[in-house]
């Protein structure tokens, strides 16, 4: 039942209809898979083929192992009241000491795991696991829930705006583990058991590791899935952005007042509705009559001019026709292939809109050669993916059907497939610069140059809370490039005084995210449609005061934009994100797992947000094993305890790390 195949480098289990193949999967890693009567290789996943590492297999008929490096696989077929089955437990090599076990659902049926078909062999599938006493889990993509430590939580394995699924977790209990499906689903965290669910999918696969530390352990990951390229220079300064700008001369005017006050200005966008129709992918030469001139401009002020490049094709769209005819649309289960509402340019009333495919190769390819011709030869070089989860209305993904797949076997994967149209399409212009910021990833994005931003959040102290925990997060399960609207979204009044303090408190945050990026859609806002506009969105647009400690901000960034792109070639190298959280680099210092309100940029800065209205003072934790000095003060303090921190209106709480050297410091 238990035997060595593949020339001795996997472990294959067969109960009843019931195949398991455990293989190593890169160094102190391993990948199984569970299917009915046969491993299938066609299922659509993550992980990239791995490294060769060393690993023994051994099988005596009813137990076998498989060694990995740190990690040891074991498989042994049990008796149960309703015959046998088999059970799979992850341990450290060097120690035995268990990392994670399956567990039963009951003591007669079902066991661990479970297939309820639902024809054509596909299934519900569910995959169960024990649960540990003091176990901390991180990651598994950006939520809304504002909590850093995912355990007890039950989440939803779908994208939606705000809520990007990447089902991999990091336990403080020394291992990763991938759900290598990008099926709808959902993980359940509980105190008696966690349980992984796919809706719809033909077989179970999974990836886990081990490591020494959770730095180690991130690695581990990249190497698996795919390494993120080096942030290109430009795009690591200020991108500047609103609801929107409406014209070319709008655009252009905002930028030429930047470089008119001296202010840096690395990015600037052009939103949605700069399209005649919704799939154009092109300008609307009404409003903005000469790109070519306007990009050569902004270059010379050293500004680079972002796209918004929506997946959505409306049926007024000249490429429409050519994309439903060659099957480059995503189609339907049940009726018909459109999937959202729009009300697009020179139609008064809402029409439904279809789906370009990105899983078809074909349609990738007719995407980047649209895009190229109506910008990127125009010289435009950095795209902004929104509403790339897909956003369909109703949230329905299992009506879809896909090239790659069934909607609930394959949906998660779209915003992955959708960044390596811009990714592959790039390259082949030997342009390896790649920016690309979207609403939603899944496993694997970051390989593509992918960036997110955390969506259509609220201008709200609540919210910037919640970004904390939601950008750490993101960043454990992969996506080292990450940003927010600061000032949130929706909302957000230029006049307001206790607005201005919220987004002074915000630009402060943002210099320490990975990529620093204002957004938003202010008050007063407009309906919905081609002429929607917000309010002022300028960092001059709140009044002297916020604008004096924005400036700060902005310079502060500038400052430290060599230290931000070292920090993107170590993650580039290694998989270890530049905004992480403190266990991260401190494993042994227990606080450290706890603390979900500060967190590191890089090895050598402690940033503490002020995330409360009108606060004068905040906790800060000082990790055990290193000394910090204040940036604001020069005042040292030794590691392992927490102290209280003024925060008057001009800074926020940053510590440097053993006399680091980073320039940080207020001028």
């Amino acid at each position: 039942m238990i035997s060595i195949s593949d020339d001795g480098r996997a472990l294959l289990v067969s109960v009843r209809h019931e195949v398991l193949r455990i293989e190593p999967w890169g160094a102190d890693s391993l990948r199984v898979r569970v299917g009915q009567h046969a491993i299938l290789d066609d299922v659509p996943g993550a992980l990239v083929p791995p490294k060769p590492a060393p690993a023994w297999v051994t099988a005596d008929g009813r137990a076998g192992s498989v060694v990995a490096g740190a990690i040891t696989g074991t498989a042994e077929v049990v008796d149960t009241d309703t015959g046998i089955d088999a059970r799979l437990r992850f341990t450290r090599t060097d120690t035995g000491d268990e990392l994670l076990a399956e567990q039963a659902a009951h003591f007669w049926w079902p066991g661990p795991r479970l297939f309820l078909p639902s024809g054509g062999g596909y299934g519900r599938l569910e995959q169960r696991f024990a649960a540990y006493d003091g176990e901390r889990i991180f990651g598994l993509g950006q939520r809304t829930h504002g909590r850093l430590d995912q355990k007890g939580m039950v989440l939803d394995l779908v994208q939606r705006n705000a809520e990007v699924s990447v089902p991999f977790l990091l336990s403080s209990r020394g291992y990763g583990f991938l759900w290598n499906l990008p099926a709808v689903g959902r993980v359940e965290l509980a105190s008696n058991g966690t349980r992984w669910v796919a809706d719809s999918a033909r077989q179970i696969d999974y990836w886990i590791t081990t490591g020494d530390s959770p730095a180690a352990i991130l690695g581990h990951y990249a190497d698996a899935t795919g390494h993120a390229p080096m942030l290109p220079a430009w795009a690591s300064g200020f991108w500047q952005s609103k609801l929107r700008y409406r014209t070319q001369d709008e655009l252009l005017t905002v930028v030429r007042e930047h470089h008119a006050r001296g202010l840096p200005l690395a990015v600037v966008v052009a939103d949605f509705f700069h399209w005649p129709h919704l799939g154009d992918w092109r300008f609307d030469e009404t409003e903005w009559p000469d790109p070519e001139a306007m990009v050569r401009e902004l270059d010379e002020l050293g500004t680079k001019l972002m796209v918004s490049i929506w997946p959505t094709v409306s049926p007024l769209s000249e490429n429409f026709t050519e994309l439903r005819d060659r099957g480059l649309l995503v189609g339907a289960e049940q009726g018909l292939a459109v999937h959202a509402p729009w009300k697009d340019k020179g139609f008064g009333t809402e029409m439904p809109v279809a789906l370009y495919d990105p899983t078809h190769p074909e349609a990738r390819r007719f995407l980047w050669e649209t895009v190229k011709r109506n910008y990127y030869d125009k010289g435009v070089r950095a795209w902004w993916l929104d509403a790339c989860e897909p956003e369909i209305q109703p949230g329905h993904p299992h009506n879809l059907r896909f090239h790659a797949g069934p909607g609930a076997e394959v949906v998660n994967l779209y915003p992955q497939a959708h960044a390596r149209a811009f990714h592959e399409g790039q390259l082949a212009e030997d342009d390896d610069e790649v920016v690309l910021l979207g609403r939603s990833a899944w496993a694997g994005s970051q390989r593509f140059g992918a960036a997110v931003w955390s969506g259509d959040i609220p201008a709200t102290w609540n919210s910037l809370r919640a970004q904390v925990r939601a950008g750490l997060n993101l960043a454990v399960a992969g996506i080292p490039w990450w940003t927010t609207d600061i000032g949130g979204f929706h909302g957000g009044d230029p006049e307001s005084p206790e607005y201005r303090e919220l987004i002074a408190r915000w630009f402060q945050y943002g210099v320490f995210c990975p990529l620093f990026r204002l957004h938003g859609y202010r008050d007063p806002r407009t309906g919905f449609g081609p002429e929607m506009t917000g309010g002022p969105n300028e960092v001059w647009s709140y009044g002297p005061e916020a604008l004096a400690s924005i400036e700060d901000s902005l310079r502060m960034r500038e400052r430290l934009r060599p230290y931000v792109l070292e920090q993107m070639r170590v993650a580039h190298e290694s998989g270890v994100p530049p905004m992480r959280p403190l266990f991260v680099d401190f494993p042994d210092d227990e606080r450290a797992w706890e603390v979900d309100d500060q967190f590191l940029f890089g090895p050598d800065l402690l940033v503490a947000p002020v995330l409360h209205a009108g606060a004068e003072t905040r906790h800060v934790h000082l990790p055990s094993g290193s000394a910090w000095t204040d940036a604001a003060t020069g005042e040292r303090h030794d590691g392992g305890g927490s102290i209280e921190v003024p925060t008057p209106r001009t800074r926020i709480p940053v510590f440097l790390r053993d006399d680091a050297d980073v320039p940080v410091h207020l001028r």
